[in-house]
């Protein structure tokens, strides 16, 4: 599979809330999901910020037999969502696993000039190895010593600014990291203007294709 075909399985719905539809069907940080589609197979929250963890919506798409993976820190919160079916696992940054069949690493994600996202709460992005596209999901973050090392072929990544990296730090991170595929999440609803992924797009390397999904 290449990048160009990941592409056509991933939705970004809102916000940073992103579903995959490769052999199992994924979620990361679900919100506002329409509808009780109710078909995770995994389920990936990147910290517990009300848009990105989201017990009503989280309802809406798990199952019984959904795998959750979480930050280490919010293993408490999460457990009286979880039925006896369900495997739980928590993780912290810098790891490496497989999670439900899927491997999976887990990258520092956190504010260096802000105090929304501390680096010792242990929050993280994901890069998920799907059909051998490397796909990575960056939680609110900043450019970082730990994220500047990422390796992928997807990058999605906040632009929205305030509690994250803006448009014009996110187009220099990608062109840092230099993936297939850029997709710009995590603005044009709670925070950031539907502009900025025209402003994220203009500074992003012409090597570097953008795909703005929302």
């Amino acid at each position: 599979m290449t990048a160009l075909e990941m592409i056509k399985q991933i939705d970004v719905l809102t916000h940073s809330s992103i579903r995959i539809r490769a052999d199992k069907i994924i979620y990361i940080d679900p919100f506002q999901i329409d509808g009780n589609p109710k078909d995770a197979d995994v389920l990936f929250i990147t910290h517990d910020h009300f848009d990105h963890f989201s017990p009503e919506d989280i309802k809406k798409v798990f199952k019984n037999d959904t795998t959750f993976v979480i930050p280490e820190a919010m293993r408490e919160v999460c457990g009286p969502l979880l039925a006896k079916e369900n495997e739980l696992i928590c993780v912290k940054p810098g790891q490496k696993m497989n999670a439900a069949g899927i491997e999976i690493e887990t990258i520092a994600a956190y504010n260096m000039n802000k105090e929304f996202h501390p680096k010792e709460n242990g929050w993280v992005g994901y890069i998920l190895n799907l059909n051998g596209i490397r796909c990575y999901v960056a939680g609110d973050t900043d450019i970082t010593e730990e994220n500047k090392k990422v390796n992928c072929d997807i990058a999605m990544i906040p632009i929205g600014g305030t509690y994250t990296i803006d448009a014009e730090e996110a187009a220099e991170f990608i062109n840092g990291i230099k993936p297939e595929i850029a997709i710009p999440i995590h603005y044009g609803n709670i925070v950031g203007k539907l502009e900025d992924a025209d402003v994220f797009k203009s500074l992003v390397d012409s090597s570097i294709q953008v795909i703005t999904k929302l």
